[in-house]
C-alpha cells in the first residue's frame, strides 16, 4: 500500500488534502484511473484476491499440509503430550478440505474423531461429545466415531445413548473382532448400570445462568443540529438498568483476537474450535455461529452406507438426531457475513479490520436490497455522521487506496457485476469515514475460572492471582489526554462539564505540589495548564463534580488546592500559569521536580519487573519505597500516579507475604483514587477487592465494611450480571458472612 501511495503525484495529493465530501466523486474518478494505469496495482489485487484453486494460499485449503499435522497430532498423543496435540489436531481442522479423504475415510471426520479421543483422554466429556456428533454429521457411518460417542456418554452417565452408540458401533463395525470387543463393551455397561443408577448428563454444555434482564427504558428518538440520532427517556432511570438493545449492522473480529475468540459472537473460543468449511481463516466456538457466519453449506455423501436400514427402528429413530445438523434454521432471515471473503481469497486476512468490515457493510446492503451492481448511498442508508473532511491528508488519501482495493476485491470474489467508478468508490470513502467514528469495540470482560474460589483468594492475597481489573475508561484521563484522544480518533470536541469546566480532580491528578510545605495548592506544567486555560467556564461554587460520568460530588473542591476570586461582574475567575501555584503564587522549578520523578519512576519499574518474575528482592523493595517518597515530595498528594505507586507496592508485599505493609499502601492508594473519582466508583470498588481479601487474610474485621462497600459498587455498574462477570464476588460475600458468624 505504502508503495501506491508514494506513486501519488504530489499535484493529486494536495488535491485530495483539501477535498471534502462535495469533491469526492470526480476526486475518486481521478484516483481510480490512475491506479488502473499502474502495474503495481493489478499485481496487488491479484495478490489480494488469491486464486481459490490455489491451495497453498494464505488462506486456503490445504490436504497435505491438514494430513503433517495429522501425523504430529498422533505422535504428540502417542507420547502424552496433550497441549501439542491438541493443536495439531485444530489447525489441522482448519486446513482440511471437506472433502478430502484418508485411507479411505474422511480427512475432517477422523481429525474430528482424533481430538474427540484426546478430549476424552483429558477429561474433557462435553468437548469430545460435540466433536464425535461433528464427525458423525460428516460420516454417519464411521464406526469408530459411534464407539468414542459411546464410550465419552458412559463416562457421562448417559446410559441409553452410550447402549444406543455402541450397538450402531457394533452393527457398523466390519471386523469379527471389533463387533466382540465392542459386545464385551455392552455387557460391562449393563452390569454397571444394574450396580450402579446413573443419572443422565443432559447433551448440552452446562452453562452459567444469566438472570434476567430488567425491562428496557421506554425511549424516544431526538435530533439535534449536533447529532443524527439521539434517544432520550421517558421517565427516571435507575443505576444499573439496561437502557437500550440494538444488533450490531454489520462486524468484524479485529486482528489481535482472531486465535481466542468467536469470528462471529466474540465470545472466547473453547478447547473444541470449529473452523469454516471453505477457508482457513476464522475460528467459531459453535456450529450455530460457523453456520450463521458462513451459511449452509451442503455436502454430499453418496458413498455413505445408509446406516438406518442396519439398525432397529429405535435406533433408526435415534440416529437422526445425531448426524443431522439442527443449526441452521431455514425460516431465519440469515444474510452470512463471512461467505464472500471465503474460498481462499486473501485480503480478508491482510487488509485492516475496518477495511474489512466495509466490505460487510456493502455486501449486507446489497443482499437486503436484492440488486448487486450498484454500492449504496451510506449517508442516506445508515444515518451515521462521517469525518472525511476532518481527516488528516495521509489519511484521507489512505481511505481512497482502500476504497479502490475493496471494490476490486469484492467484484473478484463477491460480485462481478459491481459497478466500479468515481460514485461507487466516493461511497466506500464515506462509508470508512462513517465506520471510524462511529464503531464499537466490543471489550469481553472474563474473569478467570474461579471453581476453587478457596484456592484463588489463597493465592490472591499472596500475590499470585488478580482480579479481573476494570479497562481504563477514557473518563479516567486527565482533560488533555481525553480531549486528544477523542479529537484525534473520533474527531470529536467534548463538551461535557467536566471537559469544559475547571474542577479539582483535574487539576490535580497530574500536578505538581508547591514548594510551600503549609501550602495545598497545585503547580502545572505547561501542557496542563494551556489545557485548562482553554475551558470556558469555572463553577461559581465551592463544590465541584466529578468529571466521570458518575454523578456525584468529590470531597474536596478547587479552593483547597487553587485560589478562586471575583471579578466586579461576580464571575468566577482561576489564574492559570506554569509552575506557579494556583493558591499561593510561589514559583516552582519544574525542570528540576520532573528529573526527580523520572528517577524515581525508574526504580519503580524495575520493582514492576521483578513482580513479572515474582523475585522481589530486599534493595528493588527499599528503592521502590524511596522512590515513592520522592514523589511525594515533589506529587501533590493527589497525583494518580502516587496512587499507582501505592498499589504497586501493595502488590509487591502481597507477593512477599508480608500483608500489613501490603494492606497499608492498598488503602493509601484508595484515599487517593476516591479524591480523583469519587467514592463509588468503578475504580475503587477494584481496588476494595484487594483490600478487602488482605484484610480476610489478616483477620481484619473491617473487611466487611468493605465487602458491602464494593458489593454496592459493582451492583450499581453492573446490575444483576456482576456475580457473573466477577464471580469472587459471590466467594468475599460469604466469607464476610462467615467472618460476622
Amino acid at each position: 500500500m505504502e508503495k501506491l501511495k508514494c506513486m501519488v503525484p504530489e499535484s493529486m495529493k494536495r488535491k485530495v488534502a483539501a477535498s471534502s465530501t462535495d469533491d469526492l466523486p470526480s476526486l475518486s474518478s481521478s484516483l481510480l484511473h490512475l491506479f488502473l494505469s499502474l502495474p503495481q496495482f493489478h499485481q496487488l489485487i491479484s495478490e489480494l484476491a488469491g486464486d481459490p484453486k490455489n491451495q497453498t494460499g494464505l488462506c486456503g485449503k490445504n490436504k497435505d499440509a491438514a494430513l503433517d499435522l495429522k501425523h504430529k497430532g498422533n505422535q504428540c498423543y502417542s507420547t502424552g503430550d496433550h497441549s501439542q496435540a491438541l493443536r495439531c489436531y485444530s489447525q489441522a481442522l482448519r486446513l482440511a478440505p471437506i472433502d478430502a479423504h484418508d485411507i479411505g475415510k474422511n480427512l475432517v471426520a477422523t481429525l474430528y474423531l482424533n481430538r474427540a479421543s484426546l478430549f476424552h483422554k483429558m477429561g474433557l466429556l462435553m468437548e469430545s461429545l460435540r466433536d464425535c456428533s461433528r464427525a458423525l454429521e460428516i460420516s454417519p457411518s464411521y464406526a469408530k466415531v459411534w464407539y468414542r460417542r459411546g464410550k465419552v456418554n458412559a463416562t457421562l452417565g448417559n446410559y441409553e445413548d452410550a447402549v444406543h452408540d455402541l450397538t450402531i458401533a457394533k452393527n457398523m463395525e466390519p471386523s469379527l473382532g471389533g463387533k466382540k470387543q465392542i459386545e464385551s463393551e455392552l455387557d460391562i455397561l449393563a452390569q454397571h448400570h444394574e450396580n450402579k443408577s446413573a443419572k443422565p448428563v443432559h447433551h448440552s454444555q452446562k452453562s452459567v445462568g444469566i438472570p434476567d434482564v430488567p425491562q428496557q427504558i421506554n425511549l424516544h428518538c431526538v435530533r439535534t443540529p449536533d447529532k443524527g440520532r439521539g434517544m432520550a427517556s421517558q421517565s427516571d432511570i435507575s443505576q444499573a438498568s439496561l437502557i437500550h438493545t440494538e444488533e450490531p449492522y454489520a462486524m468484524v473480529i479485529l486482528k489481535h483476537c482472531r486465535e481466542t475468540h468467536c469470528h462471529y459472537c466474540l465470545n472466547e473460543l473453547p478447547a473444541d474450535t470449529i473452523p469454516c468449511i471453505s477457508c482457513s481463516l476464522p475460528l467459531y466456538c459453535s456450529q450455530h455461529c460457523q453456520v450463521r457466519a458462513g451459511g449452509k453449506i451442503r455436502i454430499s455423501y453418496s458413498s455413505e452406507t445408509n446406516i438406518c436400514k442396519k439398525n432397529s427402528d429405535s435406533i433408526g429413530e435415534y440416529v437422526p438426531d445425531i448426524t443431522v445438523d439442527s443449526n441452521f434454521d431455514p425460516k431465519l432471515e440469515c444474510i452470512p457475513e463471512h461467505k464472500h471473503e471465503c474460498q481462499g481469497v486473501h485480503w480478508p486476512a491482510i487488509l485492516p479490520s475496518d477495511v474489512v468490515l466495509a466490505g460487510r457493510v456493502v455486501v449486507k446492503s446489497m443482499e437486503q436490497k436484492g440488486q448487486y451492481t450498484e454500492v449504496p448511498n451510506f449517508l442516506e442508508t445508515l444515518g451515521l455522521c462521517e469525518s472525511y473532511s476532518k481527516m488528516p491528508p495521509d489519511s484521507k488519501l489512505e481511505l481512497h487506496l482502500y476504497s479502490i482495493v475493496v471494490l476490486f476485491c469484492l467484484q473478484d470474489s463477491y460480485s462481478s457485476e459491481l459497478s466500479i467508478n468515481g460514485e461507487s468508490t466516493s461511497r466506500i470513502v464515506i462509508l470508512l469515514s462513517q465506520i471510524r467514528v462511529n464503531s464499537m469495540a466490543i471489550v469481553c470482560m472474563k474473569s478467570s475460572d474461579f471453581s476453587d474460589q478457596q484456592d484463588w483468594f489463597q493465592k490472591f492475597s499472596s500475590g499470585q492471582a488478580e482480579a479481573a481489573s476494570s479497562v481504563e475508561q477514557v473518563g479516567q484521563w486527565d482533560c488533555k489526554d481525553r480531549l486528544r484522544f477523542l479529537q484525534e480518533e473520533y474527531f470529536f470536541r467534548c463538551q461535557c462539564r467536566g471537559c469544559s469546566e475547571v474542577n479539582a480532580s483535574d487539576l490535580v491528578i497530574s500536578a505538581f505540589c508547591c514548594v510551600n510545605p503549609v501550602c495545598s495548592g497545585v503547580v502545572l506544567d505547561n501542557l496542563v495548564a494551556n489545557r485548562e486555560k482553554q475551558k470556558p467556564k469555572i463553577p461559581e461554587t465551592a463544590s465541584v463534580e466529578s468529571h466521570l460520568q458518575v454523578p456525584e460530588l468529590n470531597d474536596f473542591d478547587i479552593k483547597k488546592v487553587a485560589h478562586i476570586s471575583l471579578d466586579e461582574t461576580c464571575s468566577s475567575l482561576l489564574r492559570i500559569d506554569s509552575g506557579y501555584c494556583l493558591k499561593c503564587g510561589s514559583y516552582c522549578n519544574l525542570a528540576s521536580r520532573s528529573e526527580v520523578v523520572n528517577k524515581a519512576l525508574m526504580h519503580l519499574r524495575r520493582l514492576q519487573d521483578s513482580m513479572a518474575s515474582k523475585d522481589i528482592c530486599s534493595k528493588i523493595l527499599s528503592d521502590a519505597l524511596r522512590s515513592l517518597g520522592l514523589l511525594r515530595s515533589v506529587l501533590h498528594a493527589y497525583n494518580k500516579t502516587i496512587a499507582e505507586t501505592e498499589d504497586n507496592l501493595a502488590k509487591a508485599f502481597c507477593l512477599n507475604g508480608d500483608l500489613l505493609p501490603a494492606r497499608d499502601h492498598c488503602k493509601a492508594s484508595i484515599e487517593i483514587l476516591e479524591k480523583l473519582y469519587g467514592p463509588n466508583h468503578i475504580v475503587i470498588g477494584h481496588e476494595l477487592v484487594k483490600l478487602s481479601s488482605i484484610q480476610l487474610s489478616l483477620g481484619d474485621r473491617s473487611a466487611v465494611d468493605n465487602i458491602n462497600r464494593l458489593s454496592m459498587i459493582f451492583s450499581k455498574y453492573y446490575g444483576p450480571h456482576a456475580a457473573i462477570l466477577f464471580p469472587y464476588l459471590l466467594f468475599l460475600e460469604r466469607e464476610s458472612s462467615n467472618m460476622i458468624r
